[in-house]
């Protein structure tokens, strides 16, 4: 397929952080992008503004005239996420097109460009704005492909003049394998995803395969302590090849030094909070170093950051009352969130508000959720919410109760939330979760902002 003749692009879950992704660039390139998702968001009404066409009803009738018959100048876009019985998808498939996953496309738009891919179970979204915020902010420039909204250019794909593109190179159903990067990072490699891996030593495999698709002459950087061979390590605990020193929280703010083999940077200001965010910026300055930025610029580029919405993001600042809300759904994930925000807050109670993802993963890490979970003061329990799967006997949000130690924990559904928010009006409040939980953000900000 040549990119270069696609006039018309369609996108069967055009709603995904991803896929809008791709619909906004083939936009910005003046095709015809029209889509489908099950559900009107913000963010597909941010799609719908631009200009592009979106349907929210699964049924072929609804699909433009000018994308009912495939031919070069059309190219049909899906995500794995989209049921396998979809009317619209079946459309498609029926009528000869040949349809792309999302991960392929970006593939195509990547393999002529310098890459800079960054991967990992957990903090690849963070560590990539940083370093197109970095490329950005010095003038260096570079696209960017991001897994989130970047809370300085509100999008999630930017556009530059050169031709170095940053890519979030997701694991799930293996789609970072289309990806042949010219600097790949490896963030994490936990156990994750094991409804696709089956156990985490495939996990593992697919990233080594993953670190071993560096281009001739490319460069790995990966966190200490992973089971990679070759790359660059970092870590903000112990000893690397490039770390973070002298941590430390002055006026609310995150301080740290930096230093390598060949480069110290002196008394950085992160721009958000997290012990966990200074460890991505760490790997965000190795590239940034790689592509002669200077010291002095990415200093400047990281005070000036604002992070990505939902991660770790304040919604409320006030005397009386911090509103953070958080994408985290995995043990780990959560263990970096609470444990920030107990750094940050170390005297005020921690109300906790979390909304477990897939019952696969909630099978798998209850032990670990509860662990992490007894870090709160208080915790308000929602339901699973269930994404792409069916129920599993057994499994819902009363498992990782059960296994908890904390006392001051209890069941509850969003709007009862709310309530207990309201009557309680908590000091110090953290949302986390990677489903719907986003839809009480507004709902609790008022509440507490009303309040005082």
């Amino acid at each position: 397929m040549e990119l270069s003749n696609i006039k018309r692009v369609y996108l069967v879950g055009i709603g995904g952080i991803g896929m809008s992704g791709l619909a906004r660039y083939f936009h910005q390139l003046g095709c015809v992008v029209c889509g489908y998702d099950k559900t009107s968001t913000d963010l597909t009404d941010s799609l719908h503004n631009e200009g592009i066409c979106i349907i929210f009803e699964d049924e072929p009738a609804e699909i433009q005239i000018s994308f009912r018959q495939p031919d070069d100048s059309t190219l049909v876009i899906y995500t794995p996420a989209i049921p396998k019985d979809s009317a619209i998808l079946n459309f498609f498939t029926g009528k000869g097109f040949t349809l792309h996953k999302r991960s392929q496309v970006l593939g195509l738009i990547s393999a002529s460009k310098y890459t800079i891919a960054v991967a990992g179970t957990h903090g690849k979204t963070t560590t990539s704005s940083m370093i197109a915020h970095i490329l950005k902010d010095s003038g260096t420039d570079c696209s960017a492909f991001l897994g989130g909204i970047s809370s300085n250019y509100q999008s999630n794909v930017l556009f530059g003049k050169n031709d170095i593109v940053v890519v979030e190179a997701d694991e799930y159903d293996r789609s970072f394998l289309t990806l042949h990067p010219d600097i790949a990072v490896v963030t994490s490699m936990d156990a994750d995803h094991l409804d696709i891996y089956g156990d985490h030593s495939h996990l593992t495999e697919s990233f080594t395969l993953f670190a071993s698709q560096i281009k001739q002459g490319g460069q790995l950087i990966n966190k200490q302590g992973l089971p990679l061979a070759n790359g660059t390590t970092y870590t903000i605990n112990g000893e690397a090849d490039a770390v973070a020193e002298n941590i430390r929280v002055e006026n609310g703010n995150f301080y740290f030094d930096f230093k390598n083999n060949s480069v110290s940077i002196s008394n950085i200001c992160l721009g958000i909070a997290g012990l966990h965010n200074i460890e991505n910026a760490v790997a965000a300055i190795e590239v940034a170093l790689r592509l002669n930025v200077s010291g002095e610029a990415i200093k400047s580029a990281l005070e000036s950051f604002r992070g990505v919405k939902r991660r770790f993001e304040y919604i409320v600042k006030i005397d009386k009352h911090i509103f953070i809300d958080d994408y985290a759904h995995h043990p780990e994930e959560l263990r970096a969130a609470i444990s920030s925000v107990k750094t940050l807050y170390p005297d005020k109670k921690l109300t906790t508000i979390f909304q477990p993802h897939l019952y696969t993963r909630t099978r798998d890490f209850a032990d670990g959720f509860a662990e992490v979970l007894d870090m709160s003061d208080e915790l308000l329990m929602l339901d699973i919410y269930p994404a792409r799967e069916l129920p599993i006997d057994g499994v819902n949000s009363e498992l990782i109760l059960s296994k908890m130690k904390l006392w001051n924990k209890r069941k509850c559904g969003k709007q009862e939330a709310i309530q207990i928010i309201e009557n309680e009006k908590p000091e110090l409040l953290l949302t986390v979760g990677a489903g719907d939980i986003d839809q009480l953000v507004q709902p609790l900000k008022k509440v507490l902002e009303n309040v005082g």
